[in-house]
């Protein structure tokens, strides 16, 4: 019986090894893949050689590492391109969602999580049913409204745009509210408290987490956004483009040459840049927001 038990252990051993070991193998395939082309954009952003026929070298695995390395891209980025325009009008548009769409995303939760009101449920579901739609279904819609009101190729309609449909996304900060004990909440409206100052003055300070959370969301959205940006803006005052379309723009408009790859790198470098600085210093946080706002639906 003993030598039994211990055969069926070492078995189950064996097996565990043996799936821990396909499960590192399956992770580090699966992360080369993820890495090879942003570490392909990086090195192309720095890259200042080309070939005979002026052609981008390093398109194929053989030169995968350059021979010649610069800050070229970089400076002719800036001096050949709208880049700077381009980035002044994404962060324009981001800060500005940012705070609308914040401001909309809390105060949607807090309703939905302390208040109670006949309409609740049939709203929450209408919520839950239009979120499964992406919100590029209703471009078409929104550019034919946008154009009736005579906002088309605005840098305010892409804000109004973004923040408009932001207090759908309430969930995951009601999440948050909903851990809030409600009896802070009726303490506070039993000594005179309007919903307003319960708001700004007993939940807000609790809730730093989400609202970090819910920022950073707001912000990285427009930030990134290329199909809303696309439509909206167009193509005729290239000025006003954010920097998703401006790039696009400047890889497959009319006069693109031997050099256009690397520019390309070199400004979807820069545009990374803020990103990763804000998810690396709010990462506590951005985490605290998620696994908070998900305790309770």
């Amino acid at each position: 019986m003993i030598e039994k038990n211990k055969k069926s252990f070492m078995s189950q051993k064996t097996k565990s090894k043996v799936s821990t070991t396909f499960s590192h193998i399956l992770l580090t395939v699966l992360s080369v893949i993820w890495l090879y082309p942003i570490v392909w954009i990086v090195l192309s952003a720095f890259r200042t050689e080309r070939n005979n026929q002026g052609a981008l070298i390093g398109t194929v695995v053989s030169n995968y590492i350059p021979k010649e390395v610069g800050f070229e891209n970089f400076s002719n980025l800036f001096s050949e391109t709208y880049f700077i325009r381009w980035f002044s009008n994404t962060l324009l548009v981001s800060l500005s969602t940012l705070v609308l769409s914040t401001l909309l995303v809390l105060s949607v939760a807090y309703v939905m999580s302390k208040l109670k009101f006949k309409m609740r449920k049939p709203f929450l579901n209408l919520a839950i049913i239009l979120g499964l739609f992406p919100g590029f279904m209703s471009m078409i819609a929104i550019y034919y409204i946008l154009k009736a009101f005579n906002l088309t190729q605005t840098l305010f309609a892409l804000i109004l745009v973004y923040s408009s449909g932001a207090g759908l996304g309430f969930y995951v900060a009601k999440g948050f509210f909903d851990i809030i004990p409600n009896s802070l909440v009726e303490s506070a409206r039993l000594d005179g408290a309007t919903n307003a100052q319960i708001f700004n003055k007993i939940i807000m300070p609790l809730s730093k987490p989400i609202i970090i959370y819910t920022a950073l969301l707001a912000f990285t959205g427009p930030w990134m956004d290329f199909i809303f940006a696309r439509v909206i803006i167009g193509e005729a005052n290239t000025e006003k483009l954010t920097v998703a379309a401006g790039l696009y723009l400047m890889l497959y408009g009319e006069h693109v040459d031997s050099n256009v790859f690397t520019q390309f790198a070199a400004g979807s470098l820069l545009i990374a840049v803020p990103i990763v600085i804000l998810f690396m210093s709010m990462q506590k946080h951005y985490v605290e927001g998620v696994t908070a706002g998900a305790v309770k639906g």
